[in-house]
């Protein structure tokens, strides 16, 4: 009989433990961004992408991160619209080169980008902190 009620109230425990979890993991709707607020917003062409093609949406977000990176080390400036550009010049890269690729070469793609853009941060990082734009 003890089992049963010790079972039972860490069933509840457990129970109550994990709802609270889950609901911190819903995300808001209100995203507003700590910087530069007027960011441009992702193609609507990525953000209705389905599920199995989200390995596209990745690489145009990497496109976009590198490119970033690289205009603000370029300029030396980290104004808003430097960093946040709108984002013809990744959808561009991205449908020049990769709209009809295989999904490994998008992925390989997407680690290219993404390591270009970390080698870039580290110089870009320091330009932004100076202007409050990290």
């Amino acid at each position: 009989m003890i089992r049963v009620v010790v079972t039972a109230g860490l069933i509840v425990v457990f129970g109550a433990t994990a709802g609270i979890a889950e609901r911190s993991l819903i995300p808001t709707l209100d995203n507003q961004p700590d910087v530069c607020p007027d960011q441009s917003p992702e193609p609507q062409w990525m953000q209705e992408l389905d599920v199995r093609e989200s390995h596209k949406r990745l690489l145009t977000q990497q496109i976009y991160r590198a490119q970033s990176m690289q205009r603000i080390v370029e300029a030396q400036s980290c104004e808003c619209p430097t960093r946040y550009p709108p984002w013809e010049a990744a959808e561009g890269v991205y449908f020049e080169n990769f709209a009809t690729s295989e999904y490994w070469e998008i992925v390989e793609a997407t680690s290219e980008y993404r390591r270009q853009a970390n080698e870039l941060r580290r110089e870009a990082m320091p330009i932004c902190e100076a202007v409050g734009n990290w």
